[in-house]
């Protein structure tokens, strides 16, 4: 007997714990008003029942009136915590089961515990379920029972109901959901043929507690799935643009090939190269990714030169010539429109610098240029020489290799120029040209 009071202490700090959590979790409103009820009604139970067990064999005033009061909580608030599960029940499977209607033993156990809490209050004043001698001690009345016999039909309706839809909802909810009518009514069974013990009180409340705890479960589980949701439909999204950024590369790649008869291919193996040597020198798959789509794109303001320009047969002349350096300003114009990719426009702008400072259109040098552009640089180059032209076939494959040599450190960065180099004589069979 000591020791299940020791134990109705011990679950008094739990439910006065947990019932400041419950102002603060973040579920479902009308649930978290309902498991609140519960647990202010489970903390006011067990604080009664003690109340009542310390002022059992007491006399006076004061302890007549604590041992009334208190009485009168334990007894409705042990109907209230039945009639608040019955609530819960019916909102859990209208809103998360989904079912079309309120099962109608729910809506039985609804007004059998409005009954319930009634007769709880008419017994104050008739001594229905119990009275108090001129002793101040407590008895047991004949219709005791019902007080009994109320919360336990209900319970059996609920496990009806929560056995009838366990395969609706998660495996362990239900189980736990199970317990929360069954183990009461064990409880009551044994207490009806042991006054004193307070044994339906503290199995209420302990499962009133293991209700919350599995509430915080299903609430973080959902708050986990959510979380995954989003992860997955920004992953989706993110593949989305990045589909729809290597799209629209393409189609202005070949918007840029169709006006320039004499270079067929030239952005698509600028970008390849790009990408090799971004590979090589240990760039991530990301940049690797945002090199290509700068490779594929250097040459985009070509689309601002005309086309009599561009497939000029015969030597350009000086003003044709100064028309021509302007594409790379022409394309960081079109292509700083991108802001999620600022690459593309650095790419455009910068890839006719030299290493030396004499390229153009802003004559940067060394690593004033952004390493993006130098890298691309290598490529553009290389591509030219290996490509057929009007007025010439590829060059020999040493012969692309000599002026390479040639341009490190004045032409070309001499890092991505080396890396270059090591592409070059990797490639035996001289495959890296237009075919």
């Amino acid at each position: 007997m000591e020791f299940l009071r020791e134990c109705e202490l011990i679950l008094i700090g739990f439910c006065a714990s947990i019932t400041f959590y419950g102002l603060f979790s973040k579920i479902e409103k009308i649930k978290k008003k309902i498991l609140f009820f519960m647990e202010i009604a489970s903390l006011l139970l067990l604080m009664s029942d003690y109340q009542v067990y310390m002022f059992r064999d007491v006399q006076g005033e004061h302890a007549f009136w604590i041992l009334r009061i208190c009485k009168f909580i334990v007894f409705f608030m042990s109907i209230f915590i039945v009639h608040m599960f019955n609530r819960y029940l019916v909102n859990f499977y209208l809103n998360e089961v989904k079912l079309l209607s309120v099962p109608k033993r729910l809506k039985a156990g609804e007004i059998m515990a409005f009954t319930g809490e009634a007769l709880v209050i008419v017994s104050q004043f008739t001594g229905l379920y119990y009275t108090f001698d001129e002793a101040n001690h407590y008895h047991r009345e004949k219709l005791y029972v019902i007080c009994y016999l109320i919360p336990v039909i209900i319970w059996l309706l609920q496990f009806s109901v929560i056995f009838q839809y366990r395969k609706k909802c998660d495996s362990e909810l239900s189980d736990a959901l199970m317990l929360v009518p069954t183990l009461p009514t064990i409880a009551a069974g044994v207490q009806l043929f042991m006054q004193g013990m307070p044994l339906i009180n503290l199995t209420i409340v302990g499962l009133v507690i293991t209700l919350r705890v599995f509430e915080v479960r299903n609430t973080n589980q959902k708050i986990i799935l959510s979380n995954q949701r989003e992860k997955k439909l920004l992953k989706e999204e993110q593949e989305t643009m990045r589909s729809m950024m290597e799209e629209t590369s393409y189609a202005l790649a070949e918007a840029i090939e169709a006006k320039d008869r004499y270079t067929h291919g030239h952005s698509f193996r600028v970008a390849q190269y790009s990408e090799m040597i971004a590979q090589l020198a240990g760039k991530d798959e990301k940049e690797r990714q945002n090199i290509y789509l700068a490779g594929l794109l250097h040459d985009v303001g070509k689309i601002g030169i005309p086309e009599g320009i561009i497939n000029k047969d015969s030597k350009l002349t000086d003003e044709e010539y100064a028309i021509i350096k302007t594409h790379p300003v022409i394309g960081n114009q079109i292509l700083q429109k991108i802001k999620k990719n600022p690459d593309l426009s650095i790419g455009a702008h910068y890839h006719h610098e030299r290493y030396d400072g004499r390229g153009y259109p802003e004559g940067l040098k060394a690593e004033e240029i952004p390493e993006i552009a130098r890298i691309i640089a290598v490529a553009d180059a290389y591509d030219a020489m290996t490509s057929k032209r009007s007025y010439r076939d590829p060059l020999p494959q040493q012969v692309v290799r000599d002026e390479i040599v040639k341009g490190k450190g004045t032409q070309f960065d001499p890092r991505f120029a080396e890396i270059m180099l090591a592409m070059i004589d990797h490639d035996t069979e001289y495959t890296m040209k237009e075919k």
